[in-house]
């Protein structure tokens, strides 16, 4: 009873003690982790100033938030009570074992730097890497985020990305495509594949130079097959695919050549009935 007596009266002495230093220590846990965001948005602005790119500016402003915010939760810690330096000395003879932990997250900082200095993609290209596509939108430090055509949100680790191939469809200022017109036997092979030239002439998508191929691919089981293969602005590719599919279409049915479909012939063959 004596010893929860005296305990009971230091009670008012340890609140006013620890009380104020785990309010203080929340008040700079709560200010050092704005400030961290402050940080991000202002290193992001200065580097975006500076005409830096987009992929890069991203990358070292999340890099600036992680540093920032790992200095709060240190003084965060002293605050509280808790020796820093002797809590960075046991963290030091630990770095092996946290290492070999954490060599997955290791891994993927270090494909991020490697993104960032080798930049085989940006933020705004449309890549195909990790076993998904989508419009690079941002590059963090251990993951890169994508955006799917239908606007779904895809979060892929950098180790992914780097480890396998990255198809970049927005690297390079044109692209082909590459279309397969099959059409009837029947049909008049010359005036066809002037009919497809000269859609592709007159259509205001498709660049001259390159210069377009017109060809015939092949003669397969139920149709002839033209490669029609224009080239087009990056940005164009896929209204200038629909277009010219709609366009080919309407040609050919004015024009009275036919697109075949595939048929199956089935025989029944009677067999003898026995009384």
């Amino acid at each position: 009873m004596n010893n929860i007596e005296e305990l009971m009266k230091q009670v008012p002495e340890l609140v006013a003690v620890y009380g104020i230093k785990i309010l203080l220590a929340l008040v700079i846990f709560f200010v050092g982790k704005y400030f961290s965001g402050v940080a991000k948005k202002v290193t992001e602005r200065l580097l975006d100033n500076r005409k830096v790119d987009k992929t890069v500016s991203s990358f070292v402003a999340n890099l600036v938030w992680a540093v920032v915010f790992t200095f709060t939760v240190i003084a965060t810690l002293g605050q509280v009570g808790i020796q820093t330096a002797s809590l960075v000395a046991v963290l030091g003879a630990a770095g092996l074992a946290v290492g070999l932990a954490l060599q997955g997250s290791l891994s993927n900082f270090a494909a991020g730097v490697l993104l960032v200095m080798f930049r085989p993609c940006r933020v705004g290209d449309y890549i195909e890497a990790g076993g998904v596509a989508g419009t690079v939108d941002e590059i963090t430090i251990f993951a890169t985020r994508l955006k799917s055509p239908d606007n779904k949100v895809i979060t892929v680790p950098n180790s992914a990305i780097m480890n396998g191939s990255i198809v970049n469809y927005s690297a390079m200022e044109n692209r082909r495509l590459d279309l397969t017109i099959g059409v009837s036997y029947d049909a008049d092979i010359r005036k066809t594949k002037q009919l497809l030239s000269d859609i592709l002439e007159n259509n205001d998508k498709v660049l001259k130079d390159p210069a377009y191929t017109v060809g015939l691919a092949a003669l397969a089981d139920s149709s002839v097959n033209f490669a029609v293969r224009p080239w087009v602005k990056v940005g164009d590719y896929w209204p200038a695919h629909f277009e010219l599919m709609e366009q080919i279409k309407l040609a050919l049915d004015e024009n009275g050549i036919g697109i075949p479909y595939p048929q199956m012939d089935v025989h029944i063959k009677e067999m003898p009935v026995k009384e």
